[in-house]
């Protein structure tokens, strides 16, 4: 004899969090403009605020430093050349 047991109610399955790879993308494609808004809203529903500063603080300090660099680069050809 078979007993019915009552369907259990489906629980909703935990989303999942962005990734750093993820992270990473997102901040680039905002950085350019060109993020869209459907990564926009999972950036924001599923994403860490501490990992997207962090991402986005790492990303501006290289930037910068990369500029810095070739900057003094070319600053030193040109002076070193007249």
């Amino acid at each position: 004899m078979q007993t019915l047991t009552p369907a259990s109610p489906q629980r909703p399955q935990p989303e999942e969090r962005v990734g750093i790879i993820a992270t990473i993308a997102s901040v680039l494609s905002a950085f350019g403009g060109v993020q869209s808004s459907k990564a926009r809203e999972r950036d924001f529903s599923r994403g860490s605020p501490v990992l997207f500063f962090a991402v986005a603080v790492a990303l501006t300090a290289g930037f910068a430093l990369t500029l810095i660099t070739v900057a003094r680069i070319v600053v030193g050809r040109v002076a070193g050349a007249g």
